[in-house]
C-alpha cells in the first residue's frame, strides 16, 4: 500500500475509532477518555490495524496543547496571580511530597537504584493534564473550585518538568553540571519573551488581520501562534503546552478571545480525542503480559499514594472533603510527562530500556483507570457542603440585573433577551450555572444578599433588579439591601405566596407577582374550556378572579398584614359562587360604586 493511501486507512481508522467508542462509553457513564483508549487497544495492540503509536501521539499532542490554549484564553492575567499560591505552594508541595514518597517505594522495591529510584519516584508524582482536563472539561468543572485547585497543581507540574530533566544531567555522572543553570536561564528568558509579545503584538496582530475580513486568515493566524508559542517553549525546553497555555492568557483581555476560542475549538476536540486513541496504540501488550503481577501490584499501590498525599494536602490547604476526594481521584495517574523523563533516562543510563518501558506501561494503565476512578469517588462525597465557584464578573452590567436563575427566572430572562434585552444574571447554584451553560445562558456566580457581589454584578447601572430568588427571606434580605444601597434601581419581584405578596407591598417595591396566580389562572380556563365553556366566557371568568384577588389584596395590605394572617387563617376566606361574569362596563360600574364587595370578599 502506498504511503498516501497507508495515511489515509490509518485516519479512517483513528476517526471511525473516536465516532463509535465515544458514544458508547459516554452512554455507560464511563466517560470519552476511556472509551478513546479502549478504541486505541483494539485498532492497535489486539487487532494491529494501526502500529505506529508513538509517531501518531507525537502529532496528536497538539490536542493537549490546543486545550491549554482554550484553558488560558478563560484565565486573565489576574487571575492566574490569585492562583499563585495554589500553583506554587499546593502544586510544589504535591510534587514534592508525592515525588519522596514514591521515590522510597521504588528504591524499596529493589528494581532500581537510588538514582533510577529519584527519576521514577519524581516521574510518577506528575500527573497527565491531558486526561485531568478533558474530564473535567466533560463533567463541566474546569471552573470549580475544584477544578481550578487541580489545574493549578497542573499547570506547576508542568513547570516541574523543567528542572526534572536537569536532574537527570546531574545525576548521569557523565556529563558536566553546567548545563542545567544554562537550561533554566534559557526556560525563564523564553517565558518572558512570551509575555513580552503576547502583551505588544498578539493583539495588534489580530487587529490588523481582523480589518481585512478574511475569516481563513483569522483561523490561520489562531493556529500559528498557539503552535508558535509551543515550538518556542519547547525549544526552550518547556512543554509545548505551556507554551499555548501563555499565549492564551496573554489573549484573555482580548476582544478577539471568543472568535480564537471557537476557531481551536474544533481542532483541539478531534486531535485530544486521537491523542487518547494514540496512548492505547502505545499500550505494549507483551509487557503488561511478562510483568502482569508486577504490574497489577504496582499501579494501585502508586495511585493510592499519590491519592492520599493529595488529599491530605488539599485538606491542610483549605478545601472541604467533597472537593478533596474529586482532586485526589482526578490525578492519581501518571502523566504524559513521564513518556518523556523515563525515555531520557533510560537514553542516560540511569535505568535499563526494558524498566522504562515497564514504568510507561504504568503510567499508561494508571491513565486508563482515572475515568472509572471518578466515577467511584462519588460514592465517597458526603454531599453536605455547598459547591462554590469562582466569582469573575467579567462582562457584566446591563440595564436589568436578575438574582436567582429559578424556574420562574429562567422564563423572564427568556421574554426579557427575546426582546432584544440584555440581562445579568447571578445565582448560587454550581449545578443551575453549569445547566444554564449547556443551553447558552451566561449565568455568574454570585449571592445576592452581599452588596459586594450586587455591585459586581453591575448593579450601578441597572435600571431593574428582578429577585427571582425561592425562599422567601433571601428575597426579602435582597429587596431591603437594594432600597437602602441602590434606590436609583426599580424592584420587581418574584413572591412565595399570597402573605409574602403583602409584606412586598407594604415595603413598597415596584412590582410583585406570585409565582402561581398566573398559571393557576391559565390552568382554570383551559379546565373550563374542556368541559365545554366557551374560550370568551372561560376568559372572562379568569379576569373576575383575577379583579377580586386583587380587590382583597389591596384591603389587606391597607389593614396591616397582621390582619392579612389573621383573614387567611383564622377566618379563611370563602371564594364566592361563580356566576356568569359581567359586562365590561358593568366591572367599571362596581368599582365606581366602592369597596363594598372588596370588604365582604375580605
Amino acid at each position: 500500500m502506498s504511503e498516501p493511501n497507508a495515511l489515509f486507512t490509518e485516519t479512517i481508522l483513528l476517526l471511525g475509532g473516536a465516532v463509535v467508542s465515544a458514544p458508547i462509553f459516554k452512554r455507560l457513564g464511563l466517560g470519552t477518555v476511556l472509551g478513546y483508549l479502549a478504541a486505541g487497544v483494539v485498532i492497535g495492540p489486539i487487532f494491529h490495524g494501526l502500529t505506529d503509536g508513538e509517531q501518531i501521539l507525537n502529532v496528536a499532542e497538539l490536542g493537549v496543547v490546543f486545550l491549554l490554549f482554550i484553558v488560558g484564553l478563560e484565565l486573565k492575567p489576574s487571575r492566574l496571580w490569585q492562583m499563585r499560591r495554589d500553583i506554587f505552594g499546593l502544586g510544589t508541595a504535591q510534587v514534592g511530597l508525592t515525588g519522596l514518597l514514591l521515590t522510597l517505594l521504588t528504591y524499596l522495591s529493589g528494581i532500581f537504584d537510588w538514582r533510577g529510584s529519584i527519576i521514577a519516584g519524581f516521574g510518577l508524582a506528575l500527573s497527565s493534564t491531558a486526561f485531568a482536563m478533558q474530564i473535567l472539561d466533560d463533567e463541566g468543572e474546569v471552573n470549580s473550585r475544584y477544578g481550578q485547585r487541580s489545574f493549578s497543581m497542573l499547570l506547576f507540574q508542568d513547570l516541574a518538568i523543567v528542572p526534572l530533566l536537569a536532574l537527570i544531567n546531574i545525576l548521569d555522572t557523565g556529563k558536566g553540571h553546567g548545563a542545567p543553570v544554562l537550561d533554566f536561564a534559557l526556560a525563564i528568558g523564553a517565558i518572558g519573551a512570551m509575555i513580552i509579545m503576547g502583551r505588544y503584538l498578539l493583539t495588534p496582530l489580530f487587529q490588523i488581520i481582523a480589518r481585512t475580513g478574511a475569516r481563513e486568515a483569522m483561523i490561520a493566524a489562531a493556529l500559528f501562534v498557539v503552535m508558535g508559542s509551543a515550538s518556542l517553549m519547547q525549544v526552550a525546553g518547556l512543554s509545548m503546552a505551556m507554551g499555548a497555555f501563555l499565549a492564551g492568557v496573554m489573549l484573555a483581555e482580548s476582544s478577539y478571545r471568543h472568535e480564537l476560542e471557537a476557531d481551536i475549538e474544533p481542532f483541539r476536540g478531534v486531535l485530544l480525542a486521537i491523542f487518547f486513541i494514540a496512548v492505547g496504540l502505545s499500550l505494549q501488550l507483551h509487557v503488561l503480559r511478562d510483568n502482569a503481577l508486577l504490574i497489577f501490584v504496582t499501579v494501585p499501590i502508586i495511585m493510592a499514594a499519590k491519592a492520599i498525599v493529595i488529599y491530605a494536602l488539599c485538606r491542610l490547604t483549605g478545601s472541604s472533603h467533597d472537593d478533596a476526594i474529586r482532586i485526589a481521584f482526578l490525578l492519581p495517574q501518571g502523566g504524559e510527562f513521564g513518556f518523556v523523563l523515563f525515555s531520557a533516562a533510560g537514553a542516560a543510563g540511569l535505568m535499563p530500556s526494558s524498566t522504562a518501558s515497564l514504568l510507561i506501561a504504568i503510567v499508561t494503565l494508571s491513565m486508563a483507570l482515572t475515568p472509572i476512578g471518578t466515577v467511584l469517588s462519588k460514592r465517597l462525597l458526603k454531599g453536605e457542603e455547598k459547591e462554590q465557584l469562582d466569582e469573575d464578573f467579567a462582562g457584566a452590567g446591563a440595564d436589568v440585573l436578575m438574582v436567582g436563575f429559578s424556574r420562574f427566572g429562567q422564563i423572564s430572562a427568556q421574554i426579557l433577551l427575546a426582546g432584544g434585552r440584555a440581562v445579568t444574571v447571578i445565582d448560587v447554584s454550581a449545578d443551575r450555572i453549569r445547566q444554564a451553560s449547556s443551553f447558552g445562558f451566561r449565568i455568574y456566580f454570585g449571592d445576592g444578599t452581599r452588596k459586594d457581589v450586587l455591585r459586581a454584578a453591575g448593579i450601578d447601572h441597572a435600571k431593574i433588579v428582578v429577585v427571582c430568588t425561592q425562599k422567601r427571606e433571601v428575597t426579602d434580605k435582597i429587596v431591603e439591601l437594594v432600597q437602602a444601597d441602590y434606590p436609583h434601581a426599580k424592584l420587581f419581584v418574584r413572591s412565595y405566596d399570597r402573605i409574602h405578596s403583602i409584606a412586598l407591598r407594604n415595603l413598597n417595591v415596584d412590582y410583585e407577582l406570585r409565582e402561581t396566580l398566573e398559571s393557576g389562572l391559565l390552568f382554570g380556563r383551559r379546565t373550563l374550556e374542556a368541559l365545554g365553556v366557551s374560550e370568551t366566557d372561560a376568559y372572562e371568568i379568569g379576569e373576575d378572579i383575577r379583579r377580586r384577588d386583587e380587590q382583597r389584596l389591596v384591603l389587606q395590605v391597607s389593614e396591616g398584614l397582621q390582619a392579612g394572617r389573621d383573614m387567611l387563617f383564622s377566618q379563611p376566606v370563602k371564594p364566592e359562587p361563580l356566576v356568569k361574569p359581567k359586562r365590561a362596563t358593568e366591572f367599571d360600574d362596581d368599582l365606581l360604586a366602592g369597596t363594598a364587595e372588596a370588604t365582604a370578599d375580605a
